[in-house]
């Protein structure tokens, strides 16, 4: 962010400190977001002055939220379409054969990028602050269907995938964004998990908050690395290495939509396991 200007100190009440404000709401139209007016005068002047740069420091950080966005998403692109990109060349000069392990690292990275494509379009919405309809929702059910979607991978990388729910767990939240925080944090776990490893989520009733878990077993995750996994794009040393890299958005739309929900998310690791847990409102 730029450097926070302060326009020309002049006396409310003397008449030109109205024009000082016009100024500045100028500048900030113009794209200066640093623009500042000086809260000076009377006390309604002055309460003007404090609003005025309340909604200019909002806008300056909203301005620089967008900026990160649009970097990080075409950094986020950019590997998956220079993928492609070398394939298709390849194939087109018949440098490599046109083989079914080719067109399946085709179809990877297409995936990839719909994948992306698809979280963006979650952020954006939120970020728009579309509208959360909550309903009635037995989480219990909306986690075993998303087991069930995922166990074959589990299986697949001989990860033991276990699962404690009650028989029925009613809560008040949007069924279409639950089912994709499950399905960000179990894809979560199949990533990061040793082949060979286990993994496990459970649901519990805590108080007037459902309670979800999801834990796995882990080659290491520093203290400083659990800090930041929530932010977008975030990329850590040991969770996020290149041989199983992802978006780094998945776990900021988790909290994303928790938070929309009334609810919390948060992360720990202890003696070799890193757990990550949200809560939703009880119906």
């Amino acid at each position: 962010m730029g450097e926070t200007r302060l326009l020309p100190h002049l006396t409310p009440s003397c008449g030109p400190w109205p024009a000082l404000v016009v100024e500045a709401a100028q500048r900030i139209a113009a794209g200066d977001y640093a623009a500042r007016v000086l809260e000076a005068g009377h006390e309604e002047s002055r309460a003007i002055g404090d609003a005025f740069n309340d909604m200019a420091a909002n806008l300056e950080k909203q301005a620089q939220r967008r900026r990160e966005l649009i970097a990080n998403a075409a950094h986020e692109l950019r590997n998956p379409l220079t993928n492609l990109q070398g394939y298709l060349e390849a194939l087109r000069d018949e440098v490599i054969p046109p083989t079914s392990e080719i067109f399946a690292s085709l179809h990877e990275e297409a995936e990839r990028l719909l994948r992306l494509s698809g979280c963006l379009d979650l952020l954006l919405e939120e970020d728009a602050g579309g509208a959360v309809q909550p309903a009635d929702t037995d989480l219990s059910r909306v986690v075993r269907s998303r087991v069930e979607i995922f166990r074959p991978g589990f299986l697949r990388a001989g990860i033991e995938l276990g699962v404690d729910l009650p028989e029925r767990l009613q809560v008040r939240a949007n069924p279409d964004h639950l089912a994709q925080v499950l399905g960000n944090l179990l894809q979560n776990a199949l990533r990061y998990t040793p082949d060979g490893g286990l993994a496990r989520i459970s649901a519990t009733m805590e108080g007037r908050h459902a309670l979800v878990q999801v834990s796995n077993t882990t080659d290491g995750i520093s203290t400083a690395e659990l800090a930041h996994v929530f932010d977008r794009f975030y990329r850590g040393k040991t969770l996020r290495d290149r041989a199983r890299e992802g978006a780094g958005i998945g776990l900021a739309i988790v909290k994303q939509l928790v938070e929309a929900a009334g609810g919390w998310v948060g992360a720990d690791a202890r003696h070799g396991t890193v757990r990550f847990w949200f809560s939703v409102p009880v119906a």
